[in-house]
């Protein structure tokens, strides 16, 4: 027994051989008069192994000539997810040979929309990808700088390389192409009541399915509204900016490392005058330039998904209105409207950007030729509008939608003059911020409100869950 577990003992453990080692037993066998069983005695393995790279050689040697193997790695597993693993290396070397600059991210999110694609419930991880990296010989040796998937077409006069346009929309999926346009808004004209003082700047970005609206920002007239007083920009759903004029560089920049924490290349949708204006910008990363041509009459973002925005808007402009009007008997529209300020309008903007509905802007984007695709999939327009609001007809709706059309009325600023607006933003004194103490009261407050008015079990079942994120923020 003690020499049979001697015998066990001096066994050789089985040891694996990498790509390159496997490539040097087949040149000796071929170039030397060597036997299998000398060769395994110098490498200190076993003569069947040797048999078996022998067995192998063909593939052993595409392998080795292929440069996407991994030479110093001595098992080849088969990977559980392998026709994900070879599809999301094909895309990687047309990525490489695009000159793209593939990013670990950008693995794991086309990893995971290959995997959609093909049906395949999985979930890439930073290990996987690793693993995958390993086996394909990706990221080893110098490290690839890349960059965007673009032709290497001379840029137009007086345009940096990042507004050469594609080949094609086709170059990019739906839900990588993006709408971008300013537009001017009366923020809160009413119905034959309309200001300059009331004019603000409003610029909206989606992509072409309409699954990826971008925050809404808003440039105003006024470098600090007295509404702003206490409130943190960075909870607000809608950004401010303190002039008329779009800061393009400062979202552009956003946006580029939005896309770059993605790990996505996207294009995006300009006019030409914008994209002329931006000249001297310096790199994006991962967004695309593409100015629209200025004799054409396409805009970057469907002008049915504007007025949409626009619809929903005023609408809810009007409901607000209402609301201060019954609060205050005999009070017109052209006074209530005194009462809705800036920081009223960045939340009505947010909430109309949120009722654009997403098959009507891949729709228009389909339609307006501004993204890939044939046939526009059929939407239910009723749901694409809001309701015409009571007290108004389809054609004067319509009309006041279109309002910033007209020239607004006589009138002085009082916002550049200095004066103050007692009604407006411009109060003499600050308003006291609020209090734990008041929001637990309010909602006490409102909860009774909505007793005493038959309100639905739906509405108490927002309400509760409003009830419990405040009562959370209070402990805190």
């Amino acid at each position: 027994m003690p020499g049979e577990a001697m015998e066990l003992s001096s066994k050789k453990k089985l040891h694996a051989l990498s790509l390159a080692e496997k490539i040097r037993v087949l040149e000796l066998l071929d170039e030397s008069k060597m036997s299998q069983s000398e060769v395994a005695r110098r490498f200190q393995v076993s003569q069947p192994q040797i048999s078996r790279i022998c067995k192998n050689k063909e593939k052993l040697l595409a392998d080795w000539c292929s440069g996407t193997a991994n030479r110093e790695r001595k098992r080849k597993r088969e990977s559980k997810y392998s026709g994900i693993d070879e599809a999301l290396l094909c895309w990687y070397h047309i990525a490489r040979a695009k000159a793209r600059d593939v990013t670990g991210p950008m693995l794991l999110h086309k990893a995971k929309e290959l995997a959609d694609i093909m049906g395949q419930d999985f979930v890439p991880s930073i290990g996987w990808l690793v693993r995958w990296k390993r086996r394909n010989n990706v990221g080893f040796g110098a490290r690839h700088v890349l960059a965007p998937s673009f032709p290497s077409e001379p840029p137009p006069p007086g345009l940096t390389s990042q507004a050469q346009l594609p080949l094609s929309l086709k170059d990019f999926s739906p839900e990588d192409v993006f709408g971008c346009a300013e537009l001017p808004l009366l923020y809160r004209a009413v119905p034959g009541s309309l200001g300059a003082c009331d004019q603000v700047q409003v610029l909206l970005c989606a992509n072409s399915r309409g699954t990826e609206k971008r925050r809404v920002l808003l440039g105003g007239l006024q470098a600090a509204p007295r509404c702003f007083f206490g409130v943190r920009s960075e909870t607000l759903p809608a950004s401010y900016h303190p002039d008329l004029g779009i800061p393009w560089s400062e979202w552009l920049a956003q946006f580029d490392r939005d896309m770059g924490e993605q790990g996505r290349q996207v294009a995006l949708l300009l006019a030409a005058r914008v994209v002329e204006e931006l000249a001297g910008l310096p790199g994006l990363y991962h967004v695309r330039l593409l100015p629209l041509a200025t004799s054409g009459t396409t805009p970057p973002l469907p002008s049915s998904v504007v007025r949409a925005f626009k619809a929903h808007y005023r609408h809810r402009l009007l409901g607000k209105l209402a609301a201060i009007q019954s609060e205050r008997d005999g009070t017109s529209l052209a006074e209530a409207r005194a009462g809705i300020t800036m920081l009223d309008a960045l939340h009505v903007a947010a909430a109309a950007w949120a009722k654009v509905p997403p098959q009507l802007i891949f729709s228009s984007f389909i339609q307006e030729g501004l993204a890939p695709g044939k046939t526009p999939p059929s939407s239910d327009k009723a749901s694409e509008m809001p309701p015409v609001p009571s007290g108004l007809s389809l054609e004067e709706f319509s009309h006041f939608v279109d309002l910033e059309g007209e020239e607004p009325g006589p009138g002085v600023c009082k916002e550049e003059t200095g004066t103050e607006d007692e009604e407006g933003d411009g109060e003499g004194t600050f308003e006291p911020l609020p209090t734990r103490a008041d929001a637990l009261q309010a909602l006490g407050t409102l909860r009774r409100w909505f007793e005493c008015n038959s309100t639905s079990p739906e509405l108490f079942e927002k309400f509760y869950n409003c009830e419990e994120e405040v009562e959370r923020l209070c402990c805190l």
